[in-house]
């Protein structure tokens, strides 16, 4: 596994803007300097582990030493994009697919009054792309001043262009016009502009294509450490790339669509030599110690050593993921668990991704093994017990057994919460010996809850989680394959990439010939069906908002499928708000523009 935990505890944490970044820490950034250590053991991979060494300055960065620390601290950013709370607020929260749960954020989360460019989580994810930039911008710059061995800088350079990439990448999606920053900043500076959409797509584009001659072909590959970059990945992540430009001012169509689907028809070709494959059970991509599976093309590490990983809490580079989606459970009965989660109860799914999306729910298994509907007893303290009663007097057709106002649980493993998927009379609601919700009776507090990041081996209950965030899979590659074959006339193996998914998601009982489509089913109204599809696979992954502001469907569709959010969205929330404190910071030459789309962002 990929460790860069105490470059995080450095001074990476540093005021907010770049600009201020600039002036602060550009000159010296105190850095740990990494060091390979091989595990016993035939079976394990190694491990890269860092200790204070030096400052990271172009001195530095000139030695073999010093280019690893670079690298590790361009690898440590991953950490505070992917597993964050300001992460999933972005792209999660606010779709179709995740509306706000009883302790959301108003202000992000329902595009409320606070949301504006003062609004932190905005900052947060700008200040940290920016900074962690900075450190792949190093390595970039300096390698080749370095003497070492030459395919090992080689490779090191290569890692660097893949995660300045996906910086970019995140970067322009959410602001289309940034600072296209590609050198390294060691002095202090006051000025700074917005480069152009074509011409941070074109930088992003070039990283790629120039990384990925030189990375290991697949993550499967021996010798290659959990969480890096590798050619496979950096090929998924260019073929998403061409996808999000050919939605973009800088389109070139149909050539970005050509290239996306050379791109994942590669990968996919190709997959049984780079040790690829679909896992067989959709249950299994996600499934606790199972994140280096077959299917994973990238996945960003986080560590149980909780002194580097954050706060311990909600913030820094914590992944608190597996807190996100949890309801409040410990109100309705049962105890709070490790295996239950923490309720912080930030989102539940609406109703359109629960029922309308998956209304097979017996040959698309996908819903069922993404998300909780079942709540067994835990506990039988007499003020857990309380909190799910019988009624005084009795409802008609209550069990035998059943006492007035006396609890309904009488035993561990007894069913407390039953979420049956349909709808239920209140009559048959009344006289069930637990809580039965059928989808009518969602609500703020308590409704399914996504497994997909549930972490019962973390320290303890308050922990953040110690797993992998899956960013990359194979999955996503078949679908970015079938909307490119789509867009380049190639319907037939559009549907044949989507069949293969929907093939595996009615695995194991399933039928899956009731769940094909045909070249007629998808191509009606194409992207509101491949938007639906990924919604099907990827729901919860850290990406909706870009899939539907890529396809110009954003507003559309929370309109149409997020109940908390119909009416208020407006243009300007296709992009985010460029951070006041950026703005503020620039006082040489002419200032940092926010209303280059939207004159209301300023």
């Amino acid at each position: 596994m990929l460790h860069y935990d105490q470059f995080n505890n450095g001074v990476m944490k540093q005021r907010s803007s770049m600009v201020k970044y600039k002036q602060i820490i550009m000159k010296k950034i105190l850095i740990y300097a990494g060091l390979l250590i091989s595990l016993l053991g035939s079976s394990c991979k190694k491990l890269l582990e860092e200790e204070p060494k030096a400052i990271l300055d172009p001195k530095f960065l000139k030695t073999e030493k010093g280019l690893n620390a670079g690298l590790d601290g361009a690898y440590a950013g991953m950490r505070f994009m992917f597993g964050t709370q300001n992460l999933f607020a972005l792209t999660v929260v606010g779709t179709d697919e995740f509306q706000k749960g009883n302790d959301g954020n108003d202000q992000s989360y329902r595009y409320g009054s606070g949301y504006t460019p003062t609004n932190g989580i905005v900052k947060g994810i700008w200040q940290d792309a920016y900074r962690y930039l900075n450190a792949a911008n190093g390595v970039i710059k300096y390698a080749p001043e370095v003497t070492m061995d030459a395919k090992k800088k080689a490779r090191i350079l290569a890692e660097a262009k893949f995660l300045r990439a996906q910086y970019l990448f995140i970067l322009v999606q959410f602001w289309a016009d940034i600072t296209l920053q590609t050198d390294f900043l060691d002095a202090p500076t006051t000025s700074a502009k917005r480069d152009p959409v074509p011409a941070v797509y074109a930088q992003v584009i070039k990283d790629l294509r120039e990384a990925i001659p030189d990375l290991a072909p697949g993550p499967a590959t021996t010798g290659v450490d959990k969480g890096r970059a590798t050619a496979a990945a950096a090929s998924h992540l260019l073929a998403k790339v061409y996808l999000a430009k050919a939605g973009s001012v800088a389109k070139e169509i149909p050539g970005d669509y050509e290239q996306a689907y050379q791109l994942a028809k590669g990968i996919i070709d190709n997959r049984a030599a780079l040790g690829l494959a679909l896992q067989q059970d959709f249950k299994d991509v996600h499934r606790e110690g199972n994140e280096s599976n077959s299917e994973i093309l990238w996945a960003v590490q986080h560590t149980s050593t909780l002194p580097f990983n954050g706060p311990g809490n909600s913030g820094g580079s914590d992944n608190v993921l597996n807190h996100m989606f949890v309801p409040i459970y410990d109100q309705m009965g049962c105890a709070r668990s490790m295996e239950y989660g923490r309720p912080y109860n930030r989102c539940i799914p609406t109703r359109w991704l629960t029922d309308t999306l998956f209304k097979d729910k017996v040959n698309d298994t996908r819903l069922v093994k993404s998300f909780q509907f079942v709540w067994l007893a835990n506990s039988l303290d007499p003020s857990v017990l309380d909190k799910n009663k019988w009624p005084n007097p009795l409802p008609a057709g209550a069990p035998p057994g059943a006492v007035a106002g006396a609890p309904k649980t009488k035993n561990i493993g007894d069913t407390v919460i039953y979420m049956p998927g349909v709808d239920k009379t209140k009559a048959e609601i009344d006289r069930t010996p637990y809580q039965l919700i059928p989808p009518r009776l969602y609500n703020q507090k308590m409704s399914p809850a996504m497994t997909k990041y549930f972490d019962t081996k973390r320290g303890n209950f308050n922990n953040p989680s110690i797993r992998p965030v899956i960013v990359y899979r194979l999955a996503e590659t078949y679908l970015i394959a079938a909307e490119a074959a789509y867009f380049t006339s190639r319907t037939p193996e559009a549907v044949g990439y989507i069949n293969a998914l929907r093939t595996r998601a009615a695995y194991p009982a399933g039928d899956p010939s009731k769940i094909q489509v045909t070249a007629a089913d998808i191509s009606t109204n194409f992207v509101d069906f491949i938007l639906d599809e990924r919604s099907k696979e990827l729901m919860g992954e850290n990406m909706r908002w870009f899939d539907l502001a890529r396809t110009g469907k954003f507003i559309e569709r929370v309109n149409l499928h997020n109940k908390d959010l119909v009416g208020i969205m407006l243009p300007k929330h296709v992009i985010r708000p460029i951070p006041q404190d950026q703005i503020n910071s620039v006082t040489t030459g002419d200032p940092y523009r926010s209303d280059i789309y939207f004159p209301n962002w300023n």
